[in-house]
């Protein structure tokens, strides 16, 4: 039964596979709202904090394969997002990163010249107005809590000083697409419709947007989600 509720919505991804990759980005945006509402129960808080128009910085714990979609989903501009590699390139999910324009990066131990092409087209993207995404500890939490930040939130703030919104994501560690129980998509579904809640603070201006501060607002913001009683059906 597990297997026919979630075969439906990858059916679904499946068979619009061909016009999306002709759609347009905002119509691409759509269909993952649809289908990651499909998959979970969501609730979100304070999606008005991502400014209307203008460059901006959505900054978030990270914990699935499937943070990008959900963050993705409850916002109110399209996003592009800057993920690593291994995630951007996992099996059957790297079309969907691609179409909905991610941008990979690898670590400079891998590939040491990616981090800055990488780098320089955030700097592209937000130059063109346009709002991105990040997660700062730079890989899947291995326990569910939120893992040290490293430095890419500075490198970005010092080419491009723009806001940046703090975000806290609940009701995902536990997933097949997380680290919970082993590797994250190497289990098969156990929950079907999970609750997650996402939370969006106050945006910081640039000259505010320390590292440590900044991974404190997410924190409390993951605590606040996880604390209000709706993720674990209080």
């Amino acid at each position: 039964m597990t297997l026919l509720l979630w075969g439906a919505p990858a059916a679904l991804l499946a068979a619009g596979c061909w016009r999306l990759a002709r759609a347009p980005r905002p119509a691409i945006r759509r269909l993952v709202f649809f289908v990651v509402h499909l998959l979970y129960r969501l609730r979100f808080r304070g999606r008005r904090h991502i400014p209307a128009y203008g460059p901006a910085l959505v900054v978030c714990n990270h914990v699935s394969f499937v943070d990008a979609l959900v963050v993705g989903g409850a916002s109110p501009r399209p996003l592009r997002f800057l993920m690593d590699r291994p995630i951007y390139e996992s099996r059957g999910l790297h079309w969907l990163f691609k179409l909905v324009g991610a941008i990979p990066v690898d670590s400079e131990r891998r590939d040491p010249g990616e981090l800055r092409r990488a780098l320089a087209q955030v700097s592209q993207a937000l130059r063109q107005g346009e709002v991105v995404m990040l997660f700062p500890e730079g890989r899947l939490t291995p326990d569910g809590e939120v893992q040290p930040f490293r430095r890419g939130l500075e490198l970005i703030l010092a080419r491009d000083a723009v806001p940046v919104v703090p975000a806290g994501l609940a009701g995902l560690w536990g997933s097949w697409t997380s680290n919970h129980g082993g590797r994250a998509l190497s289990k098969w579904p156990r929950r079907f419709r999970a609750r997650v809640a996402l939370y969006f603070g106050d945006p910081l201006p640039p000259e505010a947007a320390a590292r440590d501060r900044v991974e404190a607002r997410v924190r409390a913001l993951k605590a606040e989600a996880e604390a209000d009683g709706w993720v674990a059906g209080r």
